[in-house]
């Protein structure tokens, strides 16, 4: 029975008893196994540095995002032609890269948070609930196929043509895009747990519906579907650079990764840093959270660690 991994006042009876004395000390070190994988450890801590510089563009950055100078289309100091007060180098419009890279990757990671955090708790409660109310399974999950025919880039095409360019618009085609994958991937997940004894055992003394989904299949599930969300996260990132990148996003002269590479593709044969550097940025936030959430699920995961 897996009722002792579900409520700390069982898990001190069945210690007291002899039976589950070891699940407590596996689940207090995850976050010390997770540092041991080089690769994990270096993902999270460039993430950390990111969202450190993200957090701290008002104070670091050299100078305003939207500040336009004389000096065009700079290269990197590092190069022959360039300035040493401009790190990275200048756009088109004479805005310094750098700062419009710190400001920019905030707009880019406040739009993953939101809208994975969204997507990832409307789509979990939709699987959980259909999981746990087995009436409500088959007209649920059809819904939830429909929703998986639309891509994200369709949805905030649509969205845009009701609602505007803008960034509302592209957070709520990118947390509607998240909810079928969420939705699929609890029910899966809240199946498996629904069928334990624990569950039949709690219908049998009379434990009300809530306290059954709240104290007992969602504390079950909930660590396979933050696995899930990190995992997400990444591809969010990238999906919503995209419909950056396609015009759909953030109006200029807003800072964002996605329309600082579009904005610098007219460049590309004469002046390739002002879209190749934002582009480089996303890669290695996309790499940094897909590392990071595989890494996350090879120490949480039980059946990879049986």
């Amino acid at each position: 029975m897996t009722l002792a991994a579900t409520d700390p006042e069982e898990i001190t009876a069945a210690t007291e008893d002899g039976t589950a004395s070891a699940a407590p000390p596996a689940r207090a070190h995850w976050f010390r196994r997770l540092l041991r994988d080089r690769a994990a450890a270096l993902a999270l801590l460039v993430l950390a540095l990111i969202i450190l510089g993200a957090l701290l563009a008002p104070w670091i950055a050299p100078f305003d995002p939207a500040l336009n100078s004389r000096s065009v289309m700079t290269p990197p100091a590092w190069s022959a032609m360039g300035e040493s007060q401009y790190l990275l180098g200048t756009d088109g419009q004479g805005r310094d890269i750098l700062s419009r890279l710190l400001y920019g990757s905030r707009l880019t990671l406040l739009i993953g948070f939101i809208s994975v955090g969204l997507g990832g708790a409307i789509g979990s409660l939709i699987g959980l609930l259909s999981a746990f109310y087995a009436k409500l399974d088959p007209w649920v999950m059809r819904g939830v196929d429909i929703l998986l025919s639309f891509p994200a880039i369709l949805l905030g095409l649509a969205l845009v043509a009701v609602m505007g360019q803008g960034i509302v618009p592209v957070i709520i085609a990118l947390a509607v895009s998240s909810v079928p994958d969420c939705a699929r991937i609890a029910r899966g997940i809240a199946v498996g747990v629904m069928k334990q004894e624990f569950i039949e055992a709690g219908r049998a003394v009379g434990l009300s519906d809530l306290t059954l989904f709240s104290r007992y299949l969602l504390r079950n599930c909930i660590s396979s579907i933050m696995i899930f969300i990190s995992l997400r996260f990444g591809q969010v990132v990238l999906i919503g650079a995209t419909l950056s990148f396609l015009g759909l996003g953030a109006r200029p002269p807003t800072a964002e990764l996605g329309m600082m590479a579009s904005q610098g593709r007219e460049f590309l044969l004469f002046a390739p840093h002002i879209a190749v550097i934002p582009s480089v940025l996303i890669f290695v936030i996309v790499l940094s959270a897909n590392v990071a959430g595989d890494a996350l699920r090879d120490v949480l995961d039980p059946r990879l660690q049986a």
